[in-house]
């Protein structure tokens, strides 16, 4: 029987499916956009999903917000600026000729997330689930994986691309639950809501700007094309109300190892949809993912 607690877990899962759903439009809309104007369309349109998420929750809960403390400031803009650099970092690796290996090092966010957790905010983890977050990253490396991408793990240009763009994506989690958990006197669905709203304020604002500097037309082919982005900024919102929740009542670790059943997603979609076979380095890597998982559920 699921308690307020444990609610973290089906609110990841809603948020990881929601995500592979919200990636699948944003690739469509890449090429006419180009990736920072894709990025944008997460946060520009989104933002006004977010407010509306927040105007039900404070209806339904009847808080009232104030003025965050001083400490809320910092831990938002980690969360925001080191996700739009993780994302940066990110798209880098996609241009790089190791992108396999990248991506495999990417996967190394849980357990990055799992350190700094317990640096900045002192999130305590046992050691059972300590050994479940690193089984769960071993078996997102192995399914990443193809074969002879081994061969390239010893290039410096993978290896750091993917190692610092993990630390920023590990930070931006920490950074959005250390901003959540100093909202005072309120539930924590209306902190968690609240942060989201400010968090994509802020990442809207920051690439705006951007855009309206170093590529204009961009803005005005984003506008353009409102009724996909619409809908991709619904899904962006929503996925990531839903990662908010479950930062605000567990530690970024546990979430972000949970969210490596997005994997599974994507592997499904995969075989279902696109007849592509399951190769049996992939079989034993989503197995150790499912039992890294199941450990760290019932830990």
């Amino acid at each position: 029987m699921l308690t307020i607690t444990s609610l973290w877990i089906p609110f990841t899962v809603i948020a990881a499916s929601g995500q592979v759903a919200r990636n699948a439009m944003q690739r469509s809309l890449t090429k006419p956009l180009g990736t920072w104007g894709a990025t944008n369309i997460r946060f520009l349109f989104g933002f006004p999903f977010s407010l509306l998420f927040l105007g039900v929750v404070l209806v339904a809960t009847g808080d009232h917000l104030g003025m965050p403390p001083s400490a809320f400031w910092p831990w938002l803009l980690l969360g925001a600026l080191s996700q739009i650099v993780a994302t940066g970092l990110m798209l880098l690796a996609m241009n790089d000729r190791s992108f396999v290996v990248t991506t495999a090092y990417l996967k190394t966010e849980a357990i990055q997330t799992a350190i700094f957790g317990f640096v900045f905010l002192g999130d305590h983890l046992t050691w059972l689930k300590v050994l479940a977050i690193v089984i769960a990253t071993v078996g997102v490396v192995i399914t990443a994986l193809r074969p002879g991408g081994e061969k390239s793990f010893a290039e410096l240009k993978p290896t750091i691309l993917g190692l610092v763009a993990a630390a920023a994506f590990a930070l931006s989690a920490v950074g959005f639950r250390g901003a959540i958990i100093t909202v005072p006197n309120v539930s924590f669905v209306t902190a968690a809501s609240f942060t989201l709203v400010l968090g994509l304020f802020v990442q809207t604002l920051i690439l705006t700007i951007y855009l309206l500097w170093r590529a204009p037309k961009i803005l005005q082919a984003i506008l353009g094309l409102w009724k996909p982005s619409l809908f991709a900024g619904f899904m962006g919102a929503f996925s990531s109300q839903f990662w908010f929740l479950a930062f605000a009542l567990t530690a970024a670790a546990n979430v972000r190892t949970l969210a490596l059943i997005e994997v599974l997603f994507a592997q499904g979609v995969a075989y279902y949809s696109f007849k592509q076979p399951i190769a049996p380095r992939e079989i034993f890597g989503i197995a150790l993912i499912v039992v890294g998982v199941a450990v760290l559920v019932g830990a």
